[in-house]
């Protein structure tokens, strides 16, 4: 399952999301309908070494654009992910925000009026063009101001040599996937189902859990509801089935991270894991061949995909907003959200580019991940409490499935804690 097209680069990004610099960047120029106009933009980094950083790919856009619009100048800074988050809420506190962010988050910055809605910058047809599923997570009370920027989904990827030598199919439903695992247990397979719940990424292969479970991290009118009996249900059975079987490996899901849950998969020595696409090379570069399915519910396919996206945003700071808008127009074009879709192996976020990589041969790879989109639910970002809960998900979810564990406890205490958050915010 190598990939196709020429050039093409995959980093580690899932998780990475949500996620220095001494001087300030140089200012703006102009004021916004007036003469010569310089746009500042903060970007992350998708790329993993200076041959495929992102800023080659902001130069490239920013120089074809800059052709076409002689009045207006932009400037880009990207920042590892590790950093932007953080250089951006800096920025801002010092009265200096730039005119766009692409980052992991907008929902502090609208809720402190900072940011344009995203009906005041772009064109009807370019905010018409994004996937239905990212524009709603873009919202905040029924408003959209985050404008989706890349995304990717989450879907089952299992070993081929390891099931067809264990004579096995892959699983459909939840006692498929535990009768597989035992299957493969009993070959001697280290990782039978690589369930990463420590502190790097716990909340994604959480959610991803709850969803095949028949619900999620809030209900249907946006309020949390952690600790629903589905939730309880969903966590229970990980805990007796999987993880008390001794069905997910020598090392705890609490202590088990994302990163090295992927580096076993790449080695061989995993069944079966959820994985975005950063996983496909990392796996094809090792030689290891595998399949890849929706991830089984309880008793069928789950009825939601975990999505995940980041985030365009463009402050009011600076007041340029027609040539924000501009800007925006164009870096939402077919060609360009396809250009970056392709260089870092995400998922379009325009409905456009979406229906033309369905239609490319050459991305048939990524096919998987982008049948699940239209379907795919993504964290409660427009929530200013989100990063906090999310922060204690990291922090307290891989003991529920403990041999002491309680799931009902754990998502209880993480329920009440979810609840005083969100009223604060």
């Amino acid at each position: 399952m190598q990939r196709r097209r020429a050039g093409r680069r995959t980093v580690l990004i899932a998780a990475a999301s949500a996620l220095g610099m001494t001087a300030a960047l140089a200012g703006c120029g102009g004021s916004a309908g007036s003469g010569d106009v310089t746009l500042r933009l903060v970007a992350a980094d998708y790329g993993d070494s200076k041959a495929n950083s992102s800023q080659k790919y902001w130069d490239k856009l920013v120089k074809a654009y800059q052709a076409d619009h002689p009045g207006t100048k932009v400037e880009v800074t990207v920042y590892p992910w590790t950093d932007v988050d953080r250089k951006v809420k800096e920025m801002v506190a010092r009265g200096d925000a730039p005119d766009m962010a692409q980052i992991g988050a907008y929902a502090d910055y609208a809720d402190k009026g900072e940011l344009y809605k995203a009906e005041e910058v772009l064109s009807i047809p370019v905010q018409a063009d994004f996937v239905a599923q990212l524009t709603d997570a873009g919202k905040m009370n029924r408003v959209q101001y985050g404008m989706p920027f890349a995304a990717s989904t989450r879907v089952l990827f299992y070993n081929t040599k390891l099931f067809a030598a264990a004579g096995l199919s892959a699983p459909t439903t939840w006692s498929e996937l535990a009768a597989d695992a035992r299957a493969l247990k009993a070959r001697g397979v280290k990782i039978p189902y690589a369930l990463p719940l420590g502190p790097e990424e716990a909340q994604a292969e959480t959610m991803q859990w709850l969803l095949s479970g028949g619900d999620g991290y809030t209900d249907d009118v946006g309020t949390y509801s952690l600790d629903s009996a589905q939730n309880v249900a969903t966590l229970t059975w990980l805990k007796d089935d999987l993880v008390g079987k001794g069905l997910t490996g020598p090392v705890a899901p609490a202590k088990l991270n994302r990163a090295d849950a992927f580096a076993a998969f790449a080695r061989g020595e995993v069944g079966m894991l959820n994985g975005h696409p950063t996983l496909m090379k990392m796996a094809a570069a090792k030689g290891v061949k595998f399949g890849m399915v929706p991830m089984p519910g309880v008793s069928g396919k789950t009825r939601a995909a975990m999505g995940v996206a980041d985030w365009m945003m463009a402050f009011k700071k600076n007041g340029h907003r027609e040539q924000i808008g501009t800007f925006l127009d164009y870096v939402y074009s077919e060609k360009n959200v396809l250009d970056f879709s392709h260089e870092y192996d995400l998922l379009p976020v325009t409905t456009s580019a979406s229906e033309a990589m369905a239609a490319d041969s050459d991305d048939a790879d990524l096919t998987p991940f982008l049948d699940e989109l239209a379907s795919s639910q993504l964290y409660p970002v427009g929530k200013t409490s989100w990063a906090a809960v999310s922060a204690d998900i990291k922090k307290q979810i891989g003991k529920a499935v403990s041999p002491d564990g309680s799931p009902a406890g754990i998502l209880g205490s993480l329920q009440q804690t979810a609840t005083t958050r969100d009223s604060a915010g």
